[in-house]
């Protein structure tokens, strides 16, 4: 249908995850018809560079342009806690809520058999490596409330308690400003399991 070089831009955004056909082909012809050279050439550097640049920080495992990254360098972090996630962006909204002041573990994945990931896979062995050094008292498991991230945070806490670790689970229940009417039945199970005293 298209010119093969209008194709090929299509198809390199359709495999961005999200976007489908139709909102590949819209964002190649915003592209084309929008952006000056000057400022397709600037994403086209900005993504280039990024590339080359960010990587994981030795000691979180989250993608930063230095290594250690600001959050574990910083001495207003609580260096006795650390928030275990499952991908970087995780991090981002858990930050953004300006409750937590800890330390972060980024898995990079959950523990998924049916789609051939195994523990080895992910940064567990990353995380064990932090916890020898006897600091961190407490690991805040929020992982996604899947069954590959119950079962990574289950199988994280087996590995953790003989090493007398605190390991504490992030609760999952009904969202603020929601019906109980429309939540699933695990959704008010779990929220059933994780009430707390009213005070």
């Amino acid at each position: 249908m298209y010119s093969p070089t209008i194709e090929s831009l299509i198809e390199q955004f359709a495999q961005l995850p999200g976007i489908g056909r139709k909102s590949a082909e819209r964002i190649a012809f915003y592209v084309l018809d929008n952006m000056t050279e000057a400022d397709a050439e600037m994403m086209a550097s900005t993504i280039s560079l990024a590339k080359k640049s960010v990587k994981f920080c030795e000691i979180c495992q989250n993608l930063t342009d230095i290594s250690p990254c600001h959050i574990c360098t910083s001495n207003k972090r609580d260096r006795s806690v650390v928030c275990v996630v499952e991908e970087p962006k995780d991090v981002s909204a858990i930050e953004k809520t300006g409750q937590y002041n800890g330390l972060y573990h980024v898995l990079h994945g959950a523990i998924s058999p049916i789609d051939d990931i195994s523990p080895d896979d992910i940064k567990i062995k990353e995380l064990l490596l932090r916890l020898s050094d006897g600091e961190i008292n407490e690991v805040i498991m929020a992982t996604n409330p899947t069954v590959n991230g119950t079962a990574t945070a289950v199988y994280i806490q087996r590995l953790l308690k003989p090493m007398g670790v605190k390991v504490t689970r992030i609760a999952h229940g009904i969202p603020m400003g929601s019906d109980i009417e429309y939540a699933d039945e695990m959704t008010l199970s779990k929220a059933l399991e994780a009430r707390t005293e009213m005070k």
